[in-house]
């Protein structure tokens, strides 16, 4: 199913090719064409930039947009661009380039290309990812929203892209303001399988070591704090150390002294992901900490971190998680299929680091 501003660029390409609008002549303003399409003018732009690219027209400041002499222009094309927008919070070597394998491989058995961008968790590159891609004319998005348990200054722009009839399907999280459907770990249910799973071995203090600008380190704690009052069990506040995409490394390394400094101190921790869990394992191992020996920890995401250090982890989709949004978005593209949320439930991959 084609966008709004795909059909209003088609269109306008069939009115340049059947001579409608002449080659240098000066089409109808952006004022005019949101009248005659009864489209948003934002919609009139996408169209316009897409047509611009393809080498139809040329806009020129004070004067309007041009028809360009397109049949000696090499750059010209069809309007179709067949292509999906992907932006992730980062593109390291952690669980992200197993999601965007599973992403590429539906893409490609469709005959889709792929515009990659990072974030960084950072909602100013996100806006700059989002402004590329929409001038690129991309036909759909993937996004892992950066810091999703925050306000997110870039709110209208998907506002913009639901009235240009843009489909959007959100990975590993989602913004609370905005009804758009995503692919993620059943977050909540993968805190309280970590917490119970320790439980079950016999802990009774336990600590927990989480992320507060994501959305998935909220819902892990909720699970947290649901398990513990599914055992009747307490914890302490000063037992829970939480951190932000900049305050990670110190936030971990203070917790570290604090544990080292307390008494009764927790004998297992749940930790946000892998990540952590090998941070604050190298940081205990420092001061003479070892895993699993005097410690126990279960984390999240089953990387291959998990298997580096030996951590049992609560698995994540991955690979699978990226087929499904694929499938889901071009679903909605190609058949204006309604997109559903999905939930992948939590698995305890055990190994060797809790007792």
């Amino acid at each position: 199913m084609k966008t709004k501003y795909q059909k209003v660029a088609d269109d306008l390409l069939r009115k340049i090719l059947d001579g409608s609008y002449a080659i240098g002549q000066v089409i109808p303003t952006e004022h005019q064409l949101c009248d005659i399409y009864q489209v948003s003018r934002h919609t009139v732009r996408q169209a316009l930039s897409l047509l611009i690219q393809q080498g139809y027209l040329k806009a020129e400041k004070g004067s309007g947009t041009f028809v360009l002499d397109y049949k000696d222009n090499q750059n010209a094309r069809t309007v179709a661009t067949k292509t999906i927008g992907v932006i992730t919070t980062y593109l390291s070597d952690y669980i992200f380039p197993n999601i965007i394998e599973g992403i590429e491989e539906v893409l490609r058995e469709s005959g889709y290309s792929l515009m990659l961008s990072a974030t960084n968790n950072n909602p100013a590159l996100e806006e700059d990812s989002l402004k590329k891609m929409m001038a690129q004319g991309v036909e759909g998005f993937l996004i892992e929203p950066t810091s999703s348990n925050e306000y997110n200054p870039n709110i209208a722009y998907y506002a913009e892209l639901k009235e240009a009839g843009i489909p959007v399907y959100f990975l590993n999280a989602y913004y609370d303001i905005l009804d758009i459907p995503y692919a993620s770990l059943d977050d909540f249910s993968a805190g309280y399988e970590a917490t119970k799973y320790l439980i079950d071995r016999g802990h009774r203090k336990i600590g927990l070591i989480t992320k507060l600008d994501d959305m998935q380190g909220k819902l892990r704690m909720k699970g947290f704090v649901n398990m513990h009052e599914a055992a009747k069990l307490s914890f302490r506040a000063a037992d829970i150390a939480t951190f932000t995409t900049k305050t990670q490394q110190a936030a971990i390394r203070d917790y570290v002294e604090y544990i080292l400094k307390t008494d009764d101190a927790p004998t297992a921790f749940v930790c946000y992901n892998d990540q952590v869990s090998s941070q604050f394992i190298q940081l205990m191992k420092e001061k003479g900490r070892e895993m699993s020996q005097d410690y126990s920890i279960i984390s999240h995401d089953n990387s291959y971190l998990a298997e580096a250090y030996q951590l049992t982890s609560i698995s994540h989709p991955k690979q699978v998680l990226g087929r499904d949004a694929a499938k889901q978005l071009l679903g909605a593209i190609e058949r204006k299929k309604r997109m559903k949320t999905i939930h992948y439930p939590a698995e305890v991959i055990e190994r060797s680091s809790v007792k």
